[in-house]
């Protein structure tokens, strides 16, 4: 049996980062960026106006107030997309809205509500002037040209992870595609005659394949492309039909044959047809994990996950191992999860040597984490693996963490921590 970390540095150390290609920005959005984007432009593209008012020169108004108002003359109106033709003469102003293009000359924009336009409207009196309230300095409401990008700028880096700003700001540049690190797509087995398709009755003996629905949803939120590929039994010479038709996919995952059981035949195939790198880890649950390569008829060898069959365990399985597998054929850097220590509220003995994963509810009170355990841990209640936020994580060498001691635990979801 070997540790968690060996057990995970092989995995790594065996899948790569995956080619680049061209995506519409819109289905690039927590995919990471394979090349590096420089501005084609300025953006703004032109100084503009920050505000709805009147663009004028800032010396016209200098030590105007309510109580001494200055009035200019207004020569036109800008709206947002005109391109002004007209020029800030002293003494003149000009009408503008938000996001117009500044006239040239004028220097400042005066907000409506720092002008008479209101009282102008209610006492019919002239539009072709306006009253200034107050002094403002040069440059105020106004956007300068380039103020959020300058051309030729360095937008965004190789490497990073869009989030839906990046996708604002690829926008922003005029850019429709861009290129992105490509998807992995993860073929994924289950195995078992006990084992029936969710579409189907269910006989006495059998239970629904649960697994394949909780993998496939893990790659998803993951970053890859999950392909279920059925129900294999276990059966030798069918398992081979199935998984070779698998190979087509970036990895493979497996669940169920794995163990030291009669029916469990996934580690012959896995022998016959590639090779295994290992077989049991250091863990509860999730003991019995097969990893090695598959070779398909062209020779190429493709990276097989041979999880357990029990559903807590192959979902856990899946969060150690496969997940920092797919972020790195994602080229994602980010493959360790952000832990935490909490509190236990349960106690927790381990009796043989194993690093625990317990499923846990964490909480936030008086400004410290509490982790407390779900219910009952079997690794067949996939329920407690619904209701948990988090893997409270038990060293092997601890033989017990006694309730009130602090704890590691590796969180599934943020979102669930409540004060």
């Amino acid at each position: 049996m070997i540790s968690v970390e060996e057990a995970l540095a092989k995995i790594l150390n065996t899948v790569h980062t995956l080619g680049d290609e061209p995506q519409p920005i819109l289905d690039c959005l927590g995919r990471v960026l394979a090349e590096d984007v420089h501005s084609p432009l300025d953006v703004p593209p032109h100084d503009n106006s920050a505000m709805d008012g009147y663009a004028v020169q800032a010396e016209d108004i200098k030590g105007t107030s309510v109580n001494k108002p200055k009035v200019l003359a207004v020569i036109g109106e800008v709206a947002a997309g005109d391109v002004p033709k007209m020029k800030v003469k002293p003494g003149t102003a000009v009408r503008i809205m938000t996001g117009a293009f500044i006239p040239d000359e004028a220097n400042v924009v005066v907000p409506f509500e720092d002008t008479d336009e209101v009282e102008r409207k209610q006492h019919a009196m002239s539009q072709r002037e306006i009253g200034i309230c107050a002094s403002l300095q040069v440059g105020c409401n106004i956007r300068q040209k380039g103020e959020d990008i300058a051309k030729g700028r360095l937008v965004l880096q190789k490497g990073k992870l869009l989030d839906p700003a990046d996708i604002g700001v690829l926008a922003s540049l005029g850019k429709s595609s861009i290129l992105v690190t490509r998807r992995p797509v993860v073929g994924i087995l289950a195995t078992g005659n006990e084992v029936v398709e969710v579409n189907q009755p269910l006989p006495d003996g059998k239970i629904y394949n649960s697994n394949s629905y909780s993998l496939a949803a893990q790659v998803v939120c993951y970053g890859g492309i999950a392909r279920l590929l059925g129900v294999a039994p276990d059966d030798i010479e069918q398992l081979t039909v199935a998984i070779r038709a698998g190979l087509e996919c970036d990895i493979l995952l497996t669940s169920g044959g794995v163990s030291l059981g009669d029916y469990d035949v996934v580690k012959q195939v896995l022998a016959a047809e590639g090779k295994i790198d290992f077989w049991t880890v250091r863990m509860k649950p999730g003991k019995p994990l097969a990893f090695g390569l598959f070779k398909r008829s062209d020779g190429k060898e493709v990276p097989h996950l041979g999880l357990p069959g029990n559903p807590v365990s192959s979902m856990i399985t899946f969060e150690v191992f496969a997940r920092p597998a797919i972020f790195k054929m994602v080229g994602r850097n980010d493959s360790v999860k952000s832990n935490i220590t909490a509190v236990l509220e349960n106690s927790i003995r381990n009796s043989d040597g194993r690093r625990i994963f317990a499923r846990v509810v964490v909480t936030k009170r008086n400004n410290d984490y509490v982790a407390k355990l779900t219910g009952p841990q079997g690794s067949g209640i996939l329920t407690s693996m619904a209701k948990a936020n988090g893997l409270a994580i038990i060293p092997e060498d601890a033989t017990e963490v006694k309730s009130g001691e602090r704890v590691e635990v590796m969180m599934l979801d943020w979102d669930c921590i409540r004060s």
